[in-house]
Order: C-alpha cells, then structure tokens, then sequence
C-alpha cells in the first residue's frame, strides 16, 4: 500500500520495499528500539576460532580475578579490614547464645533426619567457619534446620551414607547455580506456596515426634503413614514420656515468652532493670541448652538410681571429631560372613543419585528460600546477594560432605538469636564452631542421658510456630484465589513427599500463570473522531505470544464482525510477540480485508512490527492520533 508522507517520516529500519506503513512524524515523542543496533561490515580477516576461545577464557580470568569480584566472592576483604575493638564482644554473645541453640537442635533435627545424633552436630562446625569467609550477611548462622533434616529424611530415608552424598551433590548444584546467576528461581516459589510448604512441613515433623514424646512406634514417610501408624499403636504409650514431654514443651513455651519480657520502661532503664531484663533474655535464649542439662541430670539420676528404664534416654553419642574424608560414593554389600547371605543388598553412585531423585533441585531451592529469608528479614534496607548466598551455603555444604555432616544453611530462628545478640560480623561463626567442638571433643558422653522426649519437646515447641495460619486472613481480604496454590503445596505435602508436594504448588502457581498469559484483558472503547466518525479501539494490555493468541483473535473479530466499525488495535502494551502471534494477526488481517473493513495499527513497536512483517505486509501502523482520523476519514470516504 502507498506509505503516507504529509505528517511524517518513513522509518528506515524497514527495507524499501515493504508494504508496512509506519507513519511517524517528525514532532512526536517516538524513540526508535534501542534493541535495534546496526553495525558496519568490517574489513580484513575475522580471528580465527583458536584465536576467539584465547580471547574468551583471557577474558574470563581477568573478570574471576579482578579486585571487584574477589571482594564480592570474598565479603571478608571488605568487613575484616574494618573491624574494631567493640565488635568483640558482640560476636563473642552471639556466638555463644547461638552454639547454646544449635546443639540441643542439631540433636534433635539429626534424629528428624533418621540418622545417629552425631550427624547433626557434625554440620555445625566446619561449614560455620567456612562462611565466616564467604558469606555475604552477619545473621546467617549455617547449621540443621527442620526442613532441611525431614527432606534428608524423606529422600535419604535414614542412611547416613545417602544423606552426605545429598550434601555434597546439593552443594555441587548451590555453586553452579551461583556460577551461572540462577538466583531468581526462588521466584517461582510465590508467598502462598512457601507458606503451604511451610506449614505442611510444620505438621510433618510434629507427627514425626510423636514416637519419642508418646515412646512408641511409628512408620512411614508422609503425614497420613505416620498418624495411621500412631493411632495403631497408641495403646502401647510409655506415660512417664509423656508427662516428661509435656512438663518440658510447658518450659520451653514459658522461657521462650520470659526471653520478650522487659522490666520497666523501654527508654531510661535503671541498671537493675537492664540486668533483669538482660538476664531474662539470656535464660530464654538458652532454654534449648538449659532443657538439655537438666534432663540430662534426671536420667543420670534415674540410671544411678536404677530406673533407666522409666524414660527412654538417647543413649551412646560417639566422642570426637568426624574423620575427614570424602563423601561415600557407593554402598558396600552387608554380607553375613558365615553363611555368605547378602543381609543389605549395596548401591552404585548411580544407585544413590537415582534415590536423591528431585530432591537435588528441591533441596537447593528450599534451602536457598530459608537462608534468603533470614537474609532480607535483617537487611535493614541493604541490597542483598542471593548469588552469593548460593555460592557460600554451596561451598559450606561441600565442605560438610567430607565430616558426613548434615545438609545444612541458614534458619530463621538462630538468625534472629543471633540480631538479637548484638551480632556484629560474620566472625561469631568462629565462635560457634569452637562451642560445637568442645561439645564433639568432652561433652557427648554426657549426651547418653538426655531423654527423647526432651529432644522432642525442642521440636515440637519450636514447630508449632511454622504454621503460617495468620497469611490466610490477608490473602482472603486481598485475592481469594492465591490460596488455591497455597492449600495445594499444603496438602501435597501432607498426603506425597516434601519434594514432590513443593513441586506440585510450583506446577499450579505456574498454571496461573500461564492461565493469565493465555488471558489477557483486552479494553474495548467505542471512539470517535473530530469530524464524528466513530471507530473500536482495543487495547490488549500485555505481550501477545503463542497461548494469548488464538483468544486474542476471537474477540477481536467478534467485535469487529458485531459493530462493523473500523478496528483500531491499540498496540501500546505489546512489547513482544512471536511466529504464532505473526501468523494469527496476518490471519486477522486477511479476515478484515475479506470483509473490508478497516484495519489499524496503533503505535506498535518497531521490532514488533518487523516480526508481524514477515508474514503479511499489509499492515497499517500508524504513531499519532492526528494521523489516524485521516486515515479514518479517507476509509470513510472511499
């Protein structure tokens, strides 16, 4: 068709010969794309392919080894030369008041994850001192956490050997994530979901206790294995268990509630009141550490008296440092030496990979949730680095891997302890560690006297505020249908594993998703110009890509067949498009030619344009409104 030249320019980033009429003028505020870079052919030989690669990898040293990305890959180039006097004392507290959590805790979440009480402790200490390097916020304690200890359960199923494998190769996973930026993958998982996960996994490891605290026999791997098991053998409950479980979470719900308690006014304390306070702060932070020696005293006590069987006790804790080795990669065959039977059959690596299943893409993802949300919790407004959080937990859990310690990263109950403490860098990581050692060097024999009901009790006390009840009022106020993800993580993972439940509220956020792109709201206006000839406008507002389309066409030309009017698209929000939408709007085109009835363009993009292009050249687009009602007056006129 002719190209219109009285109110504008023709754009040149169409070739010559093409029938797409972009009427531009030269006194509208329009910017060429900016994606549209033309270069010049240059002359002489191009490099060789040899030379290219050289060029490449020299180029990739240089930006590994620059000073910037050091001093980003290592935070303790940037803290360390900055550390003062008085920042001493504040990690020193934090430490200690987090190493007085993480070993009760690491007790009990090793006894989540099926596996000996030694494991738990072994993740508590070389990946700590690890981060102190690497690791890129102060209120990141790495160790156990309760999710991370159920979903070495539900994928490792209690070996020890499987379990470390888990840790190394989610470590391996965490470091190329972070390599290749893969950061944002934990925007996948929306707030619904991760509060369904969440509360799913609060329930599970409630119901996994139950066997110590009630002291009797359960099985299986999800919500419903468990309770039926629980109510099969609910008539052989251990009552002494129970009044000591109950006796214990009671404490432990009481100091927790002393820890908040303040003494007088909140400004102008007196020194007597400030020690109050500070004392009560103290002793409820430690609670975990305080239950532990104290019912560790009362089984020492029933076993010098005679009565360890009245409670059931943890029992041997091995002494001393994990041995440093590397991760097992196969299973051993157990053979009975006399008779030649094979008692537990053995696994290849790729028997042991082919167990970790979609829990070495689950595991990275949730853990990365659960450290970035300690991360951005204590912020202060600062920028924060999931990239590099990827890295560190990576490295530290790599590094766990060769101790057969636990899969491990930040948890939100230790970060605020350790905020609360006063913490001041990355250094009281150092601390901990040390804390962590002296328990694994002189204490664990003293671990043979700790009931499991108390371990259970630390749980279930702090469990029971992973249920995320409260986000339900406000997503019902806000949008009602963001809880149909939410109830769907829920529930998927109370009836299928952790790994599979989380994926399935991933898999219906992103139905949404792609329910609202194949949706997209089109704005439907009947106009008219200054001579009083009317005309449909519709606006799409957003891109039009494959799944949109075929919806797209359908209301545009049933309001097109069902007014009659000239159609004018309204291409202001279409900042892409693809083959398909090329191929549905040439369609469209030719279906309004049939009919003739007019057809605009309005204000698309260039690229958009070129893409629309190549399949039909009989577009009109047109970028001003003035340019438009000609148009319109002469279709009316002809």
């Amino acid at each position: 068709m002719t190209r219109s030249e009285d109110n504008g320019h023709t754009n040149g980033a169409f070739n010559e010969d093409s029938e797409v009429s972009l009427d531009i003028p030269t006194n509208t505020l329009y910017h060429t794309s900016r994606d549209c870079i033309v270069q010049e052919e240059q002359s002489g030989e191009s490099e060789s392919c040899l030379e290219a690669s050289r060029g490449c990898c020299r180029s990739l040293w240089h930006n590994i080894f620059r000073k910037k990305t050091l001093y980003k890959r290592f935070p303790i180039l940037t803290w360390l030369p900055q550390y003062k006097k008085d920042y001493i004392f504040g990690d020193l507290v934090a430490g200690i008041s987090v190493a007085l959590t993480v070993i009760p805790q690491a007790l009990a979440y090793a006894g989540i994850a099926g596996l000996d009480l030694q494991y738990g402790l072994y993740a508590c200490f070389l990946g700590c001192f690890i981060y102190i390097f690497i690791g890129s916020s102060k209120d990141v304690p790495i160790g156990p956490t309760a999710i991370s200890a159920l979903l070495s359960f539900q994928i490792a199923g209690g070996s020890w050997q499987i379990a470390t494998l888990l840790t190394f190769l989610t470590g391996i996973i965490e470091i190329l994530m972070g390599a290749f930026r893969l950061g944002f993958l934990i925007d996948f998982v929306s707030g619904p979901v991760g509060a369904g996960f969440t509360s799913a996994v609060s329930l599970i490891i409630f119901s996994s206790q139950m066997k110590d605290f009630l002291g009797i026999q359960t099985s299986g791997n999800t919500f419903l294995q468990v309770w039926i098991s629980i109510v099969n053998d609910i008539h052989n409950i251990s009552w002494p268990d129970f009044i000591l479980g109950l006796i214990c979470i009671t404490l432990l719900l009481s100091l927790r509630a002393l820890a908040s308690c303040s003494v007088g006014p909140k400004e102008g304390k007196s020194s007597g009141q400030s020690l109050l306070t500070g004392i009560f702060w103290t002793v409820g932070t430690a609670r975990n550490a305080l239950l532990v020696c104290g019912t560790a005293g009362l089984g020492y006590w029933l076993s010098v008296s005679g009565q360890e069987d009245l409670v059931r006790t943890v029992g041997f804790v091995p002494k001393g440092m994990p041995s440093f080795q590397p991760p097992p990669f196969h299973i051993d065959a157990v053979v009975n030496e006399t008779t030649g039977e094979v008692l537990v059959d053995g696994q290849s690596f790729w028997d042991m990979v082919s167990t970790l299943g979609s829990g070495l893409i689950v595991v990275p993802l949730i853990a990365l949730l659960e450290t970035m949300a300690v991360v951005q919790a204590f912020a202060d407004g600062k920028p924060t680095d999931a990239t590099q959080e990827l890295i560190a937990s990576g490295v530290c859990n790599v590094a766990n891997s060769f101790v057969q310690g636990l899969r491990s990263n930040g948890g939100i109950a230790r970060g605020a302890i350790l905020n609360a403490s006063g913490v001041r860098t990355q250094l009281s990581n150092l601390y901990t560690s040390v804390i962590v050692i002296i328990a694994l060097l002189y204490l664990t024999p003293c671990f043979y006297y700790i009931p499991k009901a108390a371990l259970a009790s630390i749980i279930i006390a702090a469990v029971v505020f992973m249920v995320q009840y409260r986000v339900i009022k406000p997503m019902w106020h806000s949008k009602k249908t963001d809880l149909i993800p939410g109830l769907g993580a829920f529930f998927a993972c109370l009836v299928l594993p952790l790994q599979l439940g989380i994926l399935v509220g991933i898999g219906i956020n992103v139905v949404f998703i792609l329910y609202q792109a194949a949706r997209p709201k089109l704005r439907i206006e009947t106009l008219a110009t200054s001579n009083g000839l009317k005309y449909l406008m519709l606006t799409p507002d957003r891109c039009l890509i494959f799944p949109s389309m075929e919806f797209v066409r359908k209301v545009i030309n049933k309001q097109g067949v069902k007014s009659t009017l000239p159609v004018v698209i309204d291409c202001t929000h279409i900042y892409g498009a693809d083959f398909t939408a090329a191929k549905v709007i040439s369609t469209m085109v030719m279906d309004f030619a049939q009919r003739q009835q007019p057809l605009f363009f309005y204000n698309l993009q260039p690229r958009v344009a070129q893409v629309f292009e190549g399949l039909n050249k009989d577009l009109v687009v047109i970028y001003d409104l003035t340019t438009l009602h000609s148009k319109l007056a002469e279709k009316g006129s002809a």
